[in-house]
């Protein structure tokens, strides 16, 4: 393996741990959990520095690494949810954000075809809400280890949910600037 497939080889190895960490959120083995999921979390920030610093940024690349984001953190949460860790309205919150952002990407592509140099990037409140939603999962774990912790588990539950509303938001604000572009350019 060459260096420059190394950024798809971790987000590869993202997609993989995720079997891991479900199982082991479901065995209650917390400790391990977070290990795994530190890990993975550590491929995500490494993939990407890789990927620009030594300008390894290919299209398959801009489409496992969200793949591979929204795989481990949607069955982290899924799983959480299910053992009583994660409220059920942020859950939903998360997963409806998560699928306007597909359609709308889908859609985008469909509609015209183009995209930043054939990549998908995305935008500085989406890269926000995943490191937020990575270190939501990494509490919630910690709090099965320390319990006490739990008081805050609300307050992270707020700042969460407001990012994904926000990233959500910038989304649509980001299509609705790109529709208007175009159109002004068939207007020419």
């Amino acid at each position: 393996m060459n260096l420059s497939s190394l950024p798809n080889a971790l987000s590869i190895l993202r997609i993989i741990l995720t079997v891991p960490v479900v199982l082991t959120l479901l065995n209650h083995d917390f400790f391990f959990a977070i290990m795994l999921f530190f890990v993975a979390g550590i491929t995500d920030a490494l993939d990407g520095w890789v990927a620009k610093r030594y300008s390894y940024q290919t299209r398959l690349g801009s489409i496992l690494d969200p793949v591979a984001d929204k795989l481990l953190l949607v069955s982290s949460f899924i799983t959480l949810s299910v053992i009583g860790l994660l409220p059920l309205w942020l859950l939903l919150l998360i997963f409806l954000r998560d699928l306007m952002i597909v359609s709308g990407t889908v859609g985008s592509f469909m509609g015209n075809g183009e995209s930043d140099n054939g990549l998908l990037i995305p935008s500085k409140l989406s890269k926000l809400n995943t490191a937020l939603q990575i270190v939501l999962v990494l509490f919630l774990v910690t709090t099965k280890l320390y319990p006490i912790l739990s008081e805050w588990s609300m307050a992270f539950f707020i700042i969460v949910a407001t990012s994904t509303v926000l990233s959500g938001v910038d989304y649509i604000w980001i299509w609705f600037e790109k529709a208007i572009s175009q159109e002004k350019k068939k207007q020419k």
